[in-house]
Parts: C-alpha cells; sequence; structure tokens
C-alpha cells in the first residue's frame, strides 16, 4: 500500500515539475512560452483601435452578409498570427467594421503598422505568365527593364482554395494546397497544360510566389515547396488562406488604445501577488509543519499548470486572468487549510495517524465543495451586478 502511494507521490513531483521547467525554459514542441514571454492581454499591453470602411464607391451597396464575410476574415487573420482576443464588431448602419486589437509580445507599439500589416489582404489569384508577342510573333522587349515584356491570365482565384497550411516534407516547410471541387478541375487543367513553367500567385497586382510546375497535379491537393522559413511558409499559406475578401478596406480613426496598468504598476502587481504566494507559503508550513510543505508544493504545481495551459492555448493573460489565478491559489489554500483542521481534530480524538488523514479527507470534501460552490454563486451575482449597473 505504502509502495504505490509513493509511486503517486513521485508522479506528482515529477508532473509540478515538468510544468515548472516548461514555464520556465518554454517548450517550443508543445508550443508553450517562457513565463516571460507569455502573451499579454490589451488592457496590460494596450492596442489599437480603428474603424473600418468598405473601399467602394458607393457603399449603400453593400450588405450585412459581406461585412459579416470581411468580419470572419479578418478573424481568421489575427487567429493565423497568433491573436485571439480581438473584438470585430459589425456595425451593420454605419456600414463598417469596429476592431480593436492587442499589441504582440515585442512588437513595436506602432498603430498604423498594426493596421497595414492587417490590411494585406486583397484580391488573390492564381495566373499564368503569357510573353507579350508583335503581330510577327516575336516577343516584346520592355524598354524600361530591357527584358521580355509578359502579361498574365487568371487561372485560379481565392473562392477556388479549400484549405491551405504550412506543413513539414521532409524536414522542410511547405505549403500545402486543397482545392474545392471547381479549383481542383481548374487547377488540374493548368498544371496539365504548364508542366515546366510557373504559375504566379497575386495578391492584388503584387506576387507573392511563383513555383514552379513539375507535373499535372490532379486530385484537388498541391504542394508548394522553395527555400522556405517556417514563418515565411506560415505566412504565405495564411494569405492564400485568408486573402479573399468581398470588397477592399479602408481604415480610418485609428488610435493607439492604452494599457490600463503600465509597466512599472504591472511589475508591482506581480511583485505584490509573488509575495502574497510566499506569505501563504510560510504560513501553511508555520502552521502545518510537514503538510504545509506539501500543500505548498502543490499550489506552486496549480499556479505552474495555470500558466502552462494558458501559454499551451495561445491565450492572453489579463488583468481578470491574473485575478483569477490569485482566486484559484485562496481557494487551493482554503480547501487545504479545511483538510488540515480536520485532520488535526481527528487526532484529538484519539485516531491513528493513518485513519486520521482518511477521516480528515473523506469529511472535508462535503465542505470543501460547499465553499467552492458558495465562491462561484457569490462571482455569478457579482458578474449580474456590474451587468446591470452597466
Amino acid at each position: 500500500m505504502k509502495k504505490k502511494l509513493w509511486i503517486k507521490f513521485v508522479f506528482a513531483l515529477a508532473l509540478i515539475a515538468f510544468f515548472m521547467i516548461s514555464i520556465t525554459v518554454g517548450s517550443t514542441g508543445m508550443g508553450v512560452k517562457k513565463v516571460s514571454e507569455t502573451k499579454l492581454g490589451i488592457d496590460i499591453r494596450g492596442g489599437v483601435s480603428a474603424t473600418i470602411y468598405p473601399a467602394v464607391e458607393n457603399i449603400a451597396t453593400i450588405d450585412e452578409h459581406q461585412l459579416e464575410t470581411a468580419k470572419n476574415i479578418l478573424t481568421q487573420r489575427l487567429e493565423a498570427q497568433g491573436t485571439f482576443d480581438a473584438t470585430i464588431t459589425v456595425d451593420k448602419e454605419g456600414k463598417r467594421l469596429l476592431l480593436e486589437i492587442p499589441y504582440t509580445s515585442g512588437e513595436e507599439k506602432n498603430p498604423q503598422k498594426v493596421i497595414d500589416e492587417l490590411g494585406k489582404m486583397a484580391y488573390l489569384t492564381f495566373r499564368e505568365i503569357v510573353y507579350v508577342t508583335d503581330d510577327k510573333g516575336k516577343q516584346v522587349i520592355d524598354e524600361t527593364t530591357g527584358q521580355p515584356k509578359v502579361d498574365t491570365v487568371v487561372l485560379l482565384d481565392g473562392s477556388d482554395i479549400k484549405k491551405a497550411e504550412a506543413v513539414f516534407q521532409k524536414n522542410q516547410p511547405v505549403v500545402s494546397l486543397e482545392f474545392n471541387s471547381v479549383g481542383a478541375t481548374k487547377f488540374a487543367e493548368a498544371t496539365g497544360r504548364l508542366v515546366g513553367k510557373n504559375i504566379a500567385i497575386f495578391l492584388d497586382d503584387q506576387v507573392i510566389s511563383s513555383p514552379r510546375v513539375d507535373a499535372k497535379i490532379t486530385g484537388g491537393k498541391a504542394v508548394i515547396t522553395g527555400t522556405f522559413t517556417p514563418e515565411e511558409a506560415i505566412t504565405l499559406a495564411n494569405y492564400i488562406q485568408y486573402g479573399a475578401l468581398p470588397f477592399g478596406l479602408e481604415a480610418r480613426e485609428i488610435n493607439s488604445i492604452s494599457p490600463i496598468l503600465g509597466d512599472s504598476a504591472l511589475n508591482i502587481t506581480l511583485k505584490a501577488a509573488l509575495l502574497a504566494f510566499i506569505l501563504v507559503v510560510l504560513f501553511m508550513m508555520f502552521r502545518y509543519r510537514l503538510p504545509g510543505l506539501v500543500a505548498s508544493i502543490a499550489l506552486t504545481g496549480l499556479v505552474a499548470a495555470e500558466i502552462f495551459w494558458v501559454s499551451a492555448f495561445d491565450a492572453s493573460i489579463t488583468l481578470p486572468g491574473i485575478a483569477g489565478i490569485i482566486l484559484t491559489i485562496g481557494m487551493g489554500v482554503d480547501a487545504n487549510v479545511i483538510i488540515y483542521e480536520r485532520i488535526k481534530e481527528e487526532l484529538r480524538n484519539g485516531m491513528p495517524i493513518d485513519d486520521s488523514i482518511d477521516l480528515g479527507f473523506k469529511r472535508a470534501f462535503s465542505a470543501i465543495i460547499d465553499a467552492n460552490v458558495t465562491t462561484l454563486s457569490y462571482i455569478q451575482w457579482e458578474v449580474d451586478l456590474l451587468k446591470v449597473l452597466h
């Protein structure tokens, strides 16, 4: 029996160590960043607010469905860039989109740059490159560049793409494409006719890639290879996947959103939270000795696990999130206090240590459930009250 308990104890320590090491040094394979690189929400780091209008001559022609489509594409583009907590609101009456985008970690706090990067969404096309010839069939030379003059013929556009993503093939980053049924037919015909030639991928009139066709491609799937870095492959896949908008975009009223807490205030907040955690650990160890040490180790693992999963899901830490982590520590300590006081009560009644521990945990369970339900009910009541007051 004791051997099984030791195995469980060692496993728990190993799990806590895993969480601690992962958030301390990061884990690229699992997508976990170091705690110092964890994404911060717009209320801590600040961000950009902007009003986006359709770039059309007659804005009255824009309907609600087109605005929703634009919103969905913008949301997908932001999520592809790792930004999941942006706010995009459709103003149906004003025919516009209202954006609030947090700055990413390490990013220059330049509102115009953020909007410009987001605005790199245009008409996506796959084009055949055709050399311009004169009446005699001779290539026309561009007088400016001295190179043969070329023209392009559109083969497919963004509406023919079902899916585009960056993957690794033979340890090299490539862009995998999947076409819908119409696009698959068009692509098979084009690649069969253009073997040995290049198909240029355009965003508006800008070439973003020009892969060479090695063979006719059927089945509705293709791979773009090249000397990509992983970041370049991801960027190209994002442009292809989310490049087609129902209309152009024009950003107006671009402003920077100041964080609720400045860097100095945030540092003070984090130091205060760390000091409070240390004081809780010291209290538990002074009050309960060895059980207090065990509880402190468990609390450390709890905090590390929360930060680990926040980073693993690429979520942002906000002020309410920090408050939630601190609240979790308090609720964990509360549970330990109830359990240990029950164990001490059983010991005072003359129960052996092993039986006191078993009974302490069993009889404290209902009180812990009641305390947590009460806390959750209070939080829900407070949320409802704030909504009414707002």
